[in-house]
């Protein structure tokens, strides 16, 4: 089987999307993403089982299931149960979300806890991705020590893992044994996001930028394409045509 390229598209779309930009997966929201409402029925999702096209769907920004406040961590543990519950109607290959952060003053294993608890208590019908990300104080997912943490105490419980270029570039974690690190922390990479950074190293800023045309070296993104054999999408700026060439920069490099 080759390996699946692909971006995160528009939520009407979809299908047309991945069409126009020659994608072999897409990536989408079922909700807004800065709200905690469910994400409604598809009219498409009948169309969407047919075509066998991977879909991989990304939880809401909100998501913050570590999180100490309880306006925060309980209606993430809804929105979270209702787009796994969404996801799995459209055949979603899996959920990925952020992994969040715990509150100022807060000891950081409070987080993996909260991170137990949420998962002993989502039923769901799709594999959940828990994705690195670029900043954040108190953060479980940014550093992967703290991720191989993080794992220590769910990892019985059957999570992966997103890796995601931007955002460890942005964390400041060395490109040379990326992925080797991740796999030690983690078990394994599930999928990467292949993003490009507007920031420099280090920065704990998450903009992404179009393949080659941001900050990370193009001989170090390269050597984590190569490092491992998981499904890519790209999660960057612009439309057709900028997710057409970031493809093909993909390809030309594989």
């Amino acid at each position: 089987m080759s390996r699946l390229l692909g971006a995160h598209v528009g939520t009407a779309e979809p299908l047309d999307a991945a069409r126009a930009i020659g994608a072999d997966a897409v990536q989408v929201f079922l909700s807004n993403p800065q709200s905690w409402r469910k994400p409604k029925p598809r009219s498409d999702a009948e169309a969407m089982l047919a075509s066998k096209l991977p879909i991989y769907v990304h939880a809401p920004y909100l998501v913050n299931v570590a999180s100490g406040n309880n306006r925060i961590r309980i209606p993430s543990r809804r929105i979270l149960a209702e787009t796994c519950e969404a996801a799995a109607a459209i055949a979603a290959r899996a959920v990925i979300v952020h992994g969040g952060h715990v509150t100022e003053d807060e000891p950081i294993e409070l987080g993996f806890q909260r991170w137990r608890k949420a998962l002993e208590t989502l039923d769901c019908g799709v594999p959940i991705l828990i994705e690195n990300t670029a900043g954040g104080a108190n953060a479980v997912s940014r550093e992967l020590d703290v991720i191989g943490s993080l794992w220590q105490e769910i990892g019985d419980l059957g999570p992966g893992f997103c890796l995601d270029t931007c955002h460890a570039w942005s964390a400041g974690e060395s490109f040379s044994d990326l992925v080797d690190r991740a796999v030690d922390a983690t078990g394994g990479v599930s999928l990467l996001h292949c993003n490009d950074s507007r920031d420099p190293f280090d920065s704990r800023r998450d903009r992404h930028a179009n393949l080659g045309t941001g900050t990370i070296p193009e001989d170090e993104m390269v050597s984590v394409l190569h490092a491992t054999a998981a499904p890519i999408i790209v999660e960057t700026p612009g439309e057709i045509e900028a997710h057409r060439s970031d493809l093909d920069w993909l390809r030309a490099r594989l």
